[in-house]
């Protein structure tokens, strides 16, 4: 039997009187591919912020590989929303993956070692951008920039690695690249993966989490046309990279969408 990555049970999350999650239960595979899909304000960032323990559940149980977040060594890879971090600060991509190395409790004249820097060059040419080590974050591409982020993530050897929207920003060859990566980073890692490009759900995932606050469904990535309708309230149009893509499964003759 696999071992479990993440268990979550009955998980309920407040921002003061707001309630952002209800009643969530929810167990990643370790080794599996998850895609999380849902609304905007549907909970989706903050069940990712809570697994890394940086939000604090109003009730229910969360366990990474069967310890609480943030516990012990760190088992989970991080890359935020790309809204999230600013691109003008002045710092190399090699320097922001090197940062990937800090440890708490440092002291003030800490120095990154030859090993450090070796691991940051190395974790570049993994995802492929390791000739723009030198150059400013702020003259980089969407698409580059997402990979800095992943290879910064990646510099915790991490059992887990969660992106929160990895491919909003990007054009659409540097979506497929981001998507290959992760592809083959998922044969060394767990993945969770929040995203609002369905087509990433249906073609790359191994199974998919619908949430709008409550889990609407939990299974395999072939959507029906009721769980996407429930899951952002209304009829939706699937559209991936400017083409109609089905990852709705046909209805058959004769019967009806219920």
């Amino acid at each position: 039997m696999s071992e479990t990555a993440v268990h979550i049970e009955n998980l309920s999350v407040n921002y003061g009187r707001t309630s952002a999650l209800t009643d969530v239960c929810l167990d990643v595979s370790d080794g599996e591919y998850l895609g999380i899909i849902g609304p905007n304000g549907g909970g989706k960032s903050t069940l990712l912020k809570t697994i890394l323990g940086l939000v604090s559940p109003s009730s229910g149980i969360v366990e990474i590989y069967g310890k609480k977040p943030g516990s012990g060594k760190a088992l989970v890879g991080y890359v935020p929303q790309f809204s999230s971090v600013d691109k003008k600060f002045p710092i190399t991509l090699f320097e922001v993956v090197l940062t990937g190395h800090l440890k708490r409790g440092l002291s003030p004249f800490f120095r990154f070692s030859s090993k450090n820097k070796i691991s940051a060059y190395k974790l570049l040419e993994r995802v492929g951008i390791a000739d723009l080590a030198d150059r400013q974050i702020s003259e980089l591409s969407g698409g580059e920039f997402q990979k800095m982020l992943i290879a910064r993530a990646l510099a915790v050897n991490p059992k887990l690695l969660l992106l929160d929207e990895p491919t909003a920003s990007v054009d659409a060859v540097s979506r497929e690249q981001i998507y290959s990566l992760l592809s083959e980073l998922n044969k060394s890692m767990t993945i969770i993966l929040v995203t609002h490009d369905l087509f990433a759900v249906s073609s790359q995932v191994h199974r998919i989490a619908c949430l709008n606050g409550h889990l609407v469904y939990h299974g395999e990535p072939e959507l029906t046309e009721n769980i996407v309708n429930s899951l952002y309230g209304c009829p939706v149009d699937l559209i991936a990279h400017g083409v109609p893509h089905r990852v709705l499964r046909k209805h058959e003759e004769g019967k009806d969408n219920d």
